[in-house]
């Protein structure tokens, strides 16, 4: 039966063109998520995501969390996913700390990250169905990582993740500039996702700046 449908072996894993389904499923929930923001110059990283409305008597849900005092992170994708993926990352965090007495570069972290993903795509279950942007700073300076479903990683300035993404990054790139401050980095995230959505958003931020992670 997995011959004639031309799938191979494995019709759950692969795609005709030997792409991975789950993967590319939990990528398509991804950019149904919130439109997300990571913004990075030789000073600072920032990451923003839209908050989505919702219904009355309930409290919005968090979209920027602290991973340790020198990094945090959002993400995009089914929050019950992000909220795992965000445990992993302060998970690991910790143990580092207690393992080298030293906080975790951020390279490391979001290397840990993608392989915690990767293990999703081996076997037969769900991947996690979230994207990951991860700010933070070490001894090496500030660094900003993309993590997909996939177990991807990508080192970057900026970022955009979530629904419209690609119109949002198009504003990032016409406008980045490294020499931009903060306020000037915190309107253009709120510029890129409001062209992503065409209405005016209401955004949370978190920005590392001298070594420290804080919400703005």
């Amino acid at each position: 039966m997995a011959e004639n449908t031309g799938f191979g072996r494995y019709p759950s894993f692969y795609g005709p063109e030997g792409r991975l389904v789950l993967v590319d499923s939990a990528l398509e929930a991804v950019n149904r998520g919130s439109t997300t923001i990571g913004i990075k110059t030789p000073k600072f990283a920032l990451i923003a995501s839209h908050i989505k409305p919702i219904r009355p008597l309930m409290e919005p849900t968090e979209k920027i969390f602290a991973i340790d005092n020198h990094v945090g992170a959002t993400g995009s994708g089914y929050i019950g996913d992000i909220l795992q993926l965000i445990d992993e990352l302060r998970l690991e965090a910790q143990k580092h700390r207690l393992s080298f007495e030293s906080p975790a570069d951020v390279g490391s972290l979001a290397k840990h990250l993608g392989g915690y993903l990767h293990n999703y795509t081996i076997y037969a279950v769900r991947p996690q169905a979230a994207s990951v942007i991860i700010a933070g700073a070490d001894q090496m300076g500030i660094h900003m990582y993309q993590v997909d479903p996939s177990g991807t990683y990508f080192r970057g300035a900026g970022f955009a993740i979530g629904q419209s993404a690609d119109s949002a990054l198009d504003v990032i790139q016409r406008e980045y500039s490294a020499d931009m401050t903060v306020e000037q980095a915190v309107q253009l995230s709120n510029r890129a996702i409001e062209k992503a959505l065409g209405e005016r958003p209401v955004v949370e931020v978190g920005v590392v700046t001298e070594g420290q992670f804080k919400k703005l």
